[in-house]
């Protein structure tokens, strides 16, 4: 099991669970909605999914590409944008608010780090989720994957969005 490089603020961080790759089978995950509702992979079947994972939705980087996913998914269509960190449901529904968005869906993966593990991107020394974006297509097939390999850079939008596109 090779795992992604990845290093936080020029650290390098050990990610656990399994590495996910294009062509993958999804797998599944449970993470918590900001009501406290159990959300998983299942919720969404039949759409395109494009997965956006951030380690804390109270940095700059972080609500940026939150923002930018959401603003971009607007245009698409079938395209559900899934936000996911390991902040807690209270923090990402204040920040919600805060910011005037509805319609985001934001996701905690605190309470069993299910969909870290299952995507390979808990942070062990953090206890918070790797940069990364996962589209899968709405058959449940991953189509693409970006794990950013230094936590404070931004992932490449562009692309995530036109595997977004091309995902059916």
């Amino acid at each position: 099991m090779n795992m992604a490089n990845v290093t936080f603020k020029g650290n390098p961080v050990t990610l656990l669970g399994n590495e996910v790759k294009a062509g993958d089978q999804a797998p599944d995950f449970k993470v918590l909605a900001t009501d406290l509702s159990e959300v998983t992979l299942a919720d969404s079947k039949g759409k395109v999914r494009l997965i956006s994972v951030i380690p804390s939705i109270d940095t700059g980087v972080c609500e940026q590409q939150t923002r930018k996913f959401n603003e971009e998914a607007s245009k698409l269509d079938n395209v559900e944008i899934i936000t996911i960190s390991a902040d807690l449901p209270f923090a990402q529904k204040r920040w919600c608010a805060g910011e005037g968005l509805e319609n985001v869906n934001i996701y905690s993966d605190h309470r069993e780090m299910s969909f870290g593990e299952a995507y390979g991107v808990h942070m062990k020394e953090l206890r918070l989720l790797a940069r990364s974006v996962f589209v899968v297509d709405s058959e449940g097939k991953v189509t693409y994957v970006e794990y950013v390999s230094e936590g404070t850079n931004h992932p490449d939008y562009e692309k995530a969005i036109e595997a977004a596109k091309a995902a059916k």
